[in-house]
C-alpha cells in the first residue's frame, strides 16, 4: 500500500537484518525530499535545503556538525483521534529537548510486534534523554477503535504514548509508506529521516541515538529531565487470565490447557473447569525445570503427544516440552533469538524460529504456525531437526506447490489426520495444505491472489467468503471452526462444499451471553459436543453447545492471577545535593516540613501524580522514628508548597537530614507529557527543648536555563 513516495539522497544507508513486514523498504536517513504526493509535501520554510541553514552550523568544527539534514520542524501532531497510555494530548513543543521516535504501527502486524522489544531496549537505556510516541495507524477496520487499540496497548505490554492515526494523516505527513516505520524528530523539534522494517536495537542507537546525544548535548539543546506518563495498566485490574490465547482440549483425559499467554504460564483445568495445575511461576524468561520455576514470555498453541505437552513458547521464540508425568519443563527447539535472517538450519537447539504461533502434532511430527516469516515449520523430534514446510517466506496469499506457495502470518492449525487447515491472518483467509511432500497449499476460504487488504465480514463459498484476521481454527466432524477475531465472530466451514456461516457473535465487540458476544477471541478447541472459545480480550474462557449454540462462561474455582515479581528495591546515590546551615529544632512531637516547589510557567503540579518525600539521616539515628527514614511517604500540596511531618523520638540529640521531594509539572495539571523534578538537600539539625518551634522551609532552586 503506496500512499505517497518518499525519495531520500542518504548520508548512509543502514542495513536490516531481515527485509520482511507487512511492507517493507530500506532504512534511509538525511538528504533531500520529494513526495509525489503534493498533499503532504511539507512546506518551503519547513524544508530548508542545507545550504539555508543558519551560518552557525557551516562555522562549526566537522565533529560538532549536525550529523542528519533536517527535513522540516515538526509543528503539531494534529489529525490523530485520541491518544492513549498518556493523560492527555502532547505537543512536539511538550517533547523539545528530547530525540522523539515515531513508531508507525498496525496491531496485527508481526513485524510490529517485533520491534517493540527493541524500542523497549532504547527507552530503557535513555529514559530522560528519548521518547517514543506510537502512531497507530490502522490497517484493519477493527483497528481503528480507539478501544481495541487500548486493549492492544496493554496486551502488548506497550509503555509509551499511543495516538490513535486511524485517517492515516500523520502515516502521509511523515511519509510513511509499510508497517512498520520509525521515524526520528531531533531535540530541537527537527523531523530528520525514517526507517521501515524490522531493525536491531543496536543499529539504531550506534548510528542514529548516540550521534544526536553527541550533537545536542554539546550544543546544549538536549533536555534529561526525567519524564512521566500516566499509562493504561495503571487503571487495570488483575485477572486471573490475562488475555488468553490458544486453547488445547483432550476429552479422553478429561482436559483443557489453556494459554494464559499475558500471565505467561499454561493453566490446566477438567473440561469442567476445575482447576488442576499451573505450568510457569508467571514470571517472563526462558527458565526450565519444575512446574514452579519454568518461566514463558507470552506462550500461545500447544499440541498433545501422549504425556508430553509442546508449547509454542511465541515471544522466546523457542518451542518447550512439558512431561505431565513429572511435571518438569525443558527447551525442544529454538536458541531464545528470533531468525531474522530466514538462514535456516536443521538441528534444533542450533535453529533459530521466529514467533512460533500455534502447533499440530500428526504421528511423529509437530507442525508449527510460524507467524514471523510467514511459513509453517515441521519439528521430528526423533531426527532432531525443524525446518520449513510450507512457504516461500513470501507474504501474500498464493496457491501452489509447499515452498512455491505464500502464506501471510499463519496464527492458528488444526488438522483432520491428512490436511492441515491454516488460518492466514493477515490475509484473512483459511489456507488448506497437503501433508505429502510433493502436496499442495490451496485457499479454502477466501482468495487466492487476493492480497493482504481484502478483508471484511462475508460468508458464502470459497472466493466469496471476507473475514477480518481470524487467528484460530479447530477441527470437528468435517467441519472447521474459526476464530474470526476482528469481526469477533465464530465462523463454520464445511471442508467438502467450502461453505463459511457465522456460528456465534454479533459482529461487535462485547460480552454477553443471549446473543453471545466476544471481544477479539483467538483460541478454540472442542471436546465432545461442547466448542470452547478463548474470549481474549474479555479475559475469559467461553463454552459453547454446538448443538444448541447456547453459551456459558468457564468458571474456574481457585485461579488466581500470578503473584508479580519482588521488586529489589535500590537505593541511588542522591544527586544534587544542596547543603544547608546548621539549624536549631524545637523538641516536640512532629518535626513539620514545607518545600516551596519551582513550577516553571505554563506548567502546574500534575493532579494525577502525588508529591512525595523521602527522608534518612547520617549519624543519630534515634531522633525519627525507624519506620519513617527511607521510606516514600506522600506530601500535601498546599499554595504551592509540599507540607509533611516527621515524628520525633528524642527531646535532644543532632544529626544531619537527607531530604529529597519529587512532584511532576504538566500544561494545565494533566496534560500528556509530565515532567519529573527531584530536590535534594542536605540539613544538619539539633534538636534542643528551648529552640524556636517553627517549620522547616524548604525551596527547590529554579534549574539552570
Amino acid at each position: 500500500m503506496q500512499l505517497n513516495r518518499l525519495y531520500l539522497k542518504p548520508q548512509f544507508i543502514i542495513p536490516n537484518g531481515i527485509i520482511s513486514g507487512c511492507l517493507c523498504a530500506a532504512f534511509l536517513f538525511g538528504g533531500q525530499i520529494a513526495v509525489a504526493d503534493d498533499a503532504t509535501k511539507p512546506k518551503a520554510d519547513d524544508a530548508k535545503p542545507a545550504a539555508e541553514k543558519p551560518a552557525a552550523d557551516a562555522d562549526q568544527p566537522v565533529e560538532e556538525k549536525n550529523p542528519f539534514t533536517r527535513h522540516f520542524r515538526v509543528k503539531d501532531f494534529n489529525g490523530g483521534n485520541g491518544w492513549l497510555n498518556t493523560s492527555g494530548p502532547i505537543t512536539p513543543q511538550d517533547l523539545r529537548g528530547k530525540i522523539v521516535i515515531l513508531d508507525f504501527w498496525t496491531y496485527c502486524c508481526i513485524n510490529c510486534i517485533h520491534i517493540l522489544p527493541e524500542l523497549k531496549a532504547l527507552e530503557k537505556k535513555y529514559p530522560d534523554q528519548l521518547v517514543v510516541i506510537g502512531v497507530h495507524s490502522a490497517k484493519f477496520d477493527n483497528e481503528k477503535g480507539t478501544e481495541n487499540i487500548r486493549q492492544a496497548i496493554m496486551r502488548y505490554e506497550i509503555e509509551h504514548p499511543v495516538i490513535n492515526d486511524s485517517d492515516m494523516t500523520l502515516w502521509r505527513k511523515f511519509f510513511t509508506r509499510s508497517w512498520p516505520t520509525i521515524g526520528i524528530i531531533d531535540p530541537e523539534g527537527y523531523f530528520v529521516g525514517n526507517n521501515s522494517g524490522e531493525f536491531q536495537h543496536q543499529t539504531i542507537d550506534k548510528h542514529v541515538i548516540q550521534p544526536l546525544l553527541a550533537y545536542h548535548r554539546k550544543k546544549g539543546t538536549l533536555d534529561e529531565t526525567p519524564i512521566d506518563f500516566h499509562l493504561e495498566r495503571e487503571s487495570a485490574q488483575p485477572t486471573p487470565l490475562r488475555y488468553p490465547g490458544k486453547l488445547l482440549a483432550d476429552e479422553a483425559a478429561d482436559r483443557l490447557y489453556i494459554s494464559d499467554s499475558n500471565n505467561n504460564r499454561i493453566v490446566i483445568t477438567t473440561l469442567d473447569g476445575e482447576l488442576v495445575d499451573i505450568i510457569g511461576n508467571g514470571n517472563m524468561g526462558t527458565d526450565d525445570g519444575g512446574y514452579d520455576t519454568a518461566t514463558f514470555d507470552h506462550p500461545q498453541g500447544m499440541a498433545l503427544r501422549g504425556d508430553a505437552l509442546y508449547i509454542a513458547d511465541t515471544e522466546n521464540h523457542l518451542i518447550r516440552k512439558v512431561d505431565l508425568k513429572t511435571k518438569q519443563v525443558a527447551t525442544l527447539a529454538g536458541t531464545g533469538e528470533q531468525n531474522r535472517s530466514r538462514r535456516v538450519g536443521k538441528e534444533l537447539l542450533t535453529t533459530a524460529l521466529n514467533s512460533p504461533w500455534a502447533l499440530s502434532a500428526i504421528g511423529d511430527q509437530l507442525y508449527i504456525a510460524m507467524a514471523g516469516p510467514h511459513q509453517m515449520w515441521v519439528l521430528d523430534e526423533t531426527a532432531g531437526t525443524v525446518r520449513p514446510f510450507a512457504g516461500s517466506g513470501r507474504e501474500d496469499v498464493i496457491d501452489g506447490p509447499l515452498f512455491e506457495s505464500a502464506l501471510a502470518q499463519p496464527s492458528g492449525v488444526a488438522t483432520d489426520g491428512e490436511f492441515l487447515y491454516v488460518v492466514d491472518s493477515e490475509a484473512s483467509a483459511v489456507r488448506k495444505i497437503d501433508l505429502a511432500p510433493e502436496g499442495n497449499v490451496t485457499t479454502l476460504v477466501g482468495k487466492n491472489g487476493g492480497g493482504l487488504f481484502r478483508f471484511g465480514d462475508v460468508d458464502g463459498v470459497g472466493a466469496e467468503v471476507k473475514l477480518q484476521h481470524p487467528l484460530g481454527i479447530t477441527y470437528h466432524n468435517g467441519k472447521l471452526y474459526v476464530a474470526d477475531s476482528y469481526n469477533h465472530k465464530i465462523k463454520v466451514v464445511d471442508i467438502d462444499t467450502r461453505q463459511c456461516t457465522t456460528f456465534l457473535g454479533t459482529g461487535t465487540a462485547g460480552n454477553k451471553a443471549q446473543p453471545p458476544q466476544f471481544s477479539e477471541p483467538a483460541g478454540l478447541a472442542v471436546a465432545g459436543s461442547r466448542l470452547y472459545i478463548a474470549d481474549t480480550n474479555n479475559h475469559q474462557i467461553r463454552v459453547a453447545d454446538l448443538d444448541s449454540q447456547q453459551v456459558t462462561t468457564l468458571e474456574i474455582a481457585g485461579l488466581m492471577p500470578p503473584s508479580p515479581p519482588k521488586a529489589v528495591a535500590k537505593q541511588r546515590p542522591l544527586k544534587n545535593v544542596t547543603k544547608l546551615p546548621p539549624t536549631e529544632i524545637a523538641a516536640g512531637k512532629t518535626l513539620p516540613f514545607a518545600v516551596q516547589l519551582d513550577i516553571p510557567d505554563g506548567f502546574k503540579i500534575n493532579s494525577l501524580a502525588p508529591v512525595t518525600y523521602r527522608v534518612t539521616t547520617q549519624g543519630e539515628q534515634s531522633l525519627i522514628a525507624a519506620k519513617h527514614l527511607g521510606v516514600r511517604g506522600e506530601a500535601d500540596f498546599v499554595d504551592g508548597a509540599a507540607e509533611f511531618a516527621l515524628p520525633l523520638e528524642q527531646e535532644t540529640g543532632a544529626t544531619t537530614l537527607l531530604i529529597s521531594v519529587t512532584y511532576q509539572f504538566c500544561r494545565d495539571g494533566v496534560g500528556g507529557l509530565c515532567k519529573i523534578r527531584t530536590a535534594n538537600w542536605s540539613l544538619p539539625i539539633t534538636v534542643k527543648p528551648a529552640a524556636t518551634e517553627r517549620a522547616v522551609k524548604l525551596t527547590v532552586p529554579a534549574p539552570e536555563r
